[in-house]
């Protein structure tokens, strides 16, 4: 009895193709989970059970502990607060410079598409070349100046080169984006009356919403992720995340707490996960519908 198919939709065959495409994606996925199927099982093993070597066996019984000591007891230098104070310092950075950087760079982006000033290809040209220049080369400069308008070592100073830093790439992001829209949607809002900022907010913003979900992923991950410029300008106070991570790694009285440093690492890393997790499908659809395309 031959198996019927719905109409329209194309028979399964198993070809070499298709084969060879599903090995590449499971070593593909098996490459990147091994990593962290490590990391998690050690986080929750006791350091008796660590020292036995077997670093992919499941834990004989889960272990807790280390995750409450990496969360909020875990040592860096003389203090023992774990990584519980950075994560309310990189909250307090990465949120307001991921919406500054966005909502700019929205407005650059839209200009440089539709209203295209004076000069634009110039700057167009500048904000890609500005994009590909390494940041550690203004590192000195930028502390000289945040350091003469007081804006160094606090959330602000740091917050600021965030957004500076990151406005080329979003700036260019939006830019590509509004492009694709037909130009007469404007030029009819024009008629009717609709100014600059009107048909951006009412017209252009509300049509980029995958757009501005690709554009603060990229920055949100960028800033959580960063541990230079928070080093650099934060100030000991406002450590973010990753720099009080190294400070606990690199921190060792004694025996080194492997599954403490697994547990913290994991914890600094959840963020950027649930993040790409529940945002995913927006992401994609970004992407495809022009966030790379010049």
């Amino acid at each position: 009895m031959s198996r019927s198919h719905p109409r329209g939709a194309k028979p399964f065959r198993l070809t070499v193709g298709r084969i060879g495409l599903y090995a590449f994606l499971g070593c593909a996925a098996l490459f990147f989970l091994l990593p962290r199927y490590t990391m998690l099982v050690t986080s929750l093993k006791n350091m008796e059970e660590i020292r036995l070597g077997q670093i992919f066996a499941m834990p004989a019984q889960f272990f807790w502990d280390a995750w409450k000591t990496a969360w909020s007891g875990a040592c860096m230098g003389t203090q023992c607060g774990g990584v519980r104070v950075g994560f309310w310092n990189s909250v307090q950075i990465t949120v307001p410079a991921v919406a500054i950087s966005v909502l700019v760079g929205a407005v650059n982006g839209y200009a440089l598409s539709f209203w295209r000033p004076h000069g634009s290809s110039a700057l167009f040209g500048l904000l890609m070349a500005g994009g590909l220049i390494p940041y550690q080369i203004f590192l000195y400069p930028l502390v000289r100046l945040l350091a003469t308008v007081e804006l160094y070592n606090s959330v602000a100073g740091v917050v600021l080169v965030h957004v500076i830093f990151g406005l080329p790439l979003v700036t260019l992001l939006f830019r590509n984006y509004f492009v694709a829209i037909p130009e007469e949607l404007c030029k009819a809002a024009r008629v009717d009356g609709a100014g600059f900022w009107r048909i951006f907010f009412e017209i252009m913003l509300p049509m980029a919403v995958p757009m501005v979900v690709v554009a603060s992923i990229f920055q949100f991950t960028g800033i959580w992720n960063d541990f230079l410029i928070g080093l650099v300008f934060a100030g000991r106070d406002n450590l973010p995340m990753t720099v009080q991570l190294n400070n606990i790694v690199n921190t060792t009285t004694g025996e080194r707490a492997y599954n403490v440093n697994m547990a913290a690492t994991i914890l600094t890393a959840l963020v950027p996960l649930a993040i790409y997790f529940f945002s995913g499908r927006w992401f994609v659809r970004g992407v495809a519908a022009g966030a790379v395309k010049g």
